[in-house]
C-alpha cells in the first residue's frame, strides 16, 4: 500500500465508504456510520476550511505580487491579465449554461431531493445561514412529518429551525440597495471578515488590494514582505499536503457518513445518489472537451490566424498527456514552455511571462467545474438559485481561482470557498468526490491549453511568434528532458 500513489489510495478509500454505506443501509447500521464514522469526516472538512482561507489569502498576495514592476509590465501585463480574465468568465458562464440546461441535479428521484432539501434547511438553521431562495419547506406540515422521520430533532427544534429560517430571510431583505452585491465585497474590519468563511469575497478583494499595491512599494521594502508570504503560502500548501496524506481514511468516513445520512436504510437512494453523479459528470466533461476542443481554437483562430486547429494539439500533445496524468499545472509548467517555445515558436521572453502567471492566475477547468458543482449541489437540495446568486458564483470562482494552488486536487478546498459564499454546506463536497479524481484530470488539460492559447495570443500580438509547422512534432521534444 505505501507504495500506490495518493490518488490511488483515494480512491480505494471512496470505494470503501460506498462499500460500507450500500452494507451499514442493508444491514440497519447507518446510526452506528453517522455516529461513530461520520465525526472523521467532518474533521477533514474542518482542517479543509482551517487552511482555505489563510490559503486564499497568501496565494493571492503572492500570484498578484509576482507579476512583477508595473512600471515594466505595460501593454503585454494588462493584455495577458485581460486576457486570462476573460477567458475564466467564459469558461464559468458555459458550465452555468450547460448545468441550468442539463439540471443534472433534478434528474434524481423526487424523495430523495425532499430529503435533501429537508436536511438543508436544519443545517442552514443550525450554522445561522439564511435559505437561498427565500421558501421554507419545513412550514408544510406534509413536509414537517417527513422531517420527523428523517431527524433526530424535536418538534419544538423542527419549528424553531422554520420560524427562525423565515425571519432571518425577511430581515435580510431590509436596507438592500442595487449596489448593495458590490458595498458588501469591501470590508469595513479585515479581522471580522477572516473570522467568518462567508465573507471570502471581502478576504479575496483585500488579498488583492494588498498584492497591487505591494508592486507600487519600493522593492528593497517589498521583498521581505513578499518572502513572508511567501513563506507562509508554502506552509499552507504543505498543510494541504500533509492532510491528504490522511486523505484515504478521512474521505472513507466523509462518503460513508454522507451517504448514510442521505439514504437512511434505503439503499434505492444510494442508487439515485450516483445516478446523479452521472449526469453530473456528464456536464462537466461536456463543458471541458467544449473548452479544449471548441472554444480555446476559436479564440486562437480569431487572433492568430497562422496555426492551424490540428497543428495546435500536436504542438501541445506532450504537456497535456502530462497534465491529464499528474493533474497539477504546476508539475507541468517546464513541459509546456517548452512545448510553446519549440513546437508553436513563442519566444522565451513570451513564454517565461506569461505562462507562470497562467499557472498561478488562470484556472479555468477549476472555475467552470466550480460553478457547475456548485448549481448541481443546489439542485440537488432542491435549492433554486437566483440569477444574482448564480452570478455570485460566477464573481467567487473567477476571484477563488487565482488562489488555487497548481497542485492536485487545490480546487477541491477552493469549492469550499465558492459553497460558503453562497450559504450552501461545504461538507456536500463529499457527494463530488467520488468522480472528483478523474474530473481533475480533465480540467487540469483545460488549464494548460488555455494558459499556452493566451500565450500564443499575447506573442503574436507583440510580433514574437514565429510558428512553423514540423512534420512531427514528437521528433523534435523530448518529454523526458
Amino acid at each position: 500500500m505505501k507504495k500506490l500513489a495518493l490518488h490511488w489510495k483515494i480512491i480505494i478509500g471512496m470505494v470503501l465508504g460506498i462499500i460500507w454505506a450500500l452494507l451499514s443501509s442493508s444491514m440497519g447500521w447507518s446510526a452506528f456510520t453517522i455516529n461513530w464514522i461520520d465525526p472523521f469526516g467532518t474533521i477533514f472538512i474542518n482542517l479543509l476550511k482551517l487552511i482555505a482561507v489563510p490559503l486564499v489569502l497568501f496565494s493571492i498576495i503572492s500570484g498578484v505580487a509576482n507579476i512583477g514592476d508595473p512600471s515594466t509590465l505595460g501593454r503585454m501585463g494588462g493584455k495577458t491579465l485581460g486576457i486570462y480574465l476573460i477567458t475564466t468568465i467564459m469558461a464559468i458562464s458555459l458550465g452555468l449554461l450547460l448545468v441550468n440546461t442539463f439540471k443534472p441535479g433534478k434528474l434524481i428521484d423526487e424523495q430523495s431531493r425532499i430529503d435533501n432539501r429537508i436536511s438543508y434547511e436544519i443545517w442552514a438553521s443550525s450554522e445561522g445561514y439564511q435559505i437561498k431562495d427565500g421558501l421554507n419547506y419545513l412550514q408544510d406540515p406534509a413536509f414537517f412529518e417527513r422531517a420527523q422521520q428523517i431527524s433526530d430533532l424535536s418538534k419544538s427544534e423542527l419549528r424553531e429551525a422554520s420560524v427562525s429560517d423565515k425571519l432571518e430571510t425577511v430581515e435580510s431583505r431590509k436596507g438592500t440597495t442595487p449596489l448593495q452585491p458590490l458595498v458588501d465585497i469591501v470590508p469595513s474590519n479585515f479581522f471580522h471578515s477572516l473570522s467568518n468563511n462567508g465573507l471570502m469575497l471581502q478576504i479575496i478583494f483585500f488579498a488583492v488590494f494588498f498584492g497591487v499595491c505591494l508592486l507600487f512599494v519600493p522593492s528593497e521594502k517589498a521583498k521581505p514582505v513578499l518572502v513572508f508570504v511567501e513563506g507562509i503560502n508554502e506552509v499552507f500548501l504543505k498543510m494541504v499536503d500533509i492532510v491528504m496524506q490522511a486523505a484515504p481514511f478521512f474521505v472513507f468516513a466523509l462518503l460513508a457518513g454522507v451517504v448514510s445520512k442521505m439514504a437512511g436504510d434505503d439503499i434505492g437512494k444510494v442508487v439515485e445518489i450516483f445516478k446523479g453523479l452521472s449526469w453530473y459528470s456528464l456536464t462537466v466533461l461536456t463543458g471541458l472537451l467544449l473548452m479544449i476542443f471548441v472554444i480555446y481554437p476559436i479564440i486562437l483562430k480569431v487572433f492568430v490566424k497562422k496555426i492551424p486547429y490540428a497543428g495546435f494539439f500536436k504542438a501541445l500533445g506532450p504537456a497535456q498527456t502530462l497534465a491529464f496524468s499528474t493533474s497539477s499545472s504546476a508539475a507541468t509548467l517546464p513541459v509546456t514552455m517548452e512545448c510553446v517555445e519549440q513546437n508553436l515558436g513563442v519566444n522565451k521572453k513570451i513564454s517565461s511571462f506569461v505562462l507562470p502567471i497562467g499557472a498561478t492566475v488562470n484556472m479555468d477547468g477549476t472555475s467552470m467545474y466550480q460553478a457547475i458543482a456548485v448549481v448541481f449541489l443546489a439542485q440537488l437540495h432542491m435549492i433554486d438559485l437566483t440569477l444574482g446568486q448564480q452570478l455570485t458564483v460566477v464573481l467567487t470562482a473567477t476571484l477563488a481561482s487565482i488562489g488555487s494552488a497548481a497542485v492536485p486536487s487545490a480546487g477541491l478546498v477552493m469549492l469550499i470557498i465558492v459553497l460558503d459564499s453562497v450559504g450552501l454546506n461545504p461538507a456536500w463536497i463529499a457527494i463530488i468526490f467520488p468522480v472528483d479524481r478523474i474530473l481533475d484530470m480533465f480540467r487540469t488539460v483545460v488549464n494548460v491549453t488555455g494558459d499556452a492559447t493566451v500565450c500564443a495570443i499575447i506573442a503574436d500580438g507583440e510580433n514574437m511568434l514565429d510558428y512553423q509547422a514540423p512534420e512531427n512534432p514528437s521528433e523534435t521534444f523530448d518529454l523526458d528532458s
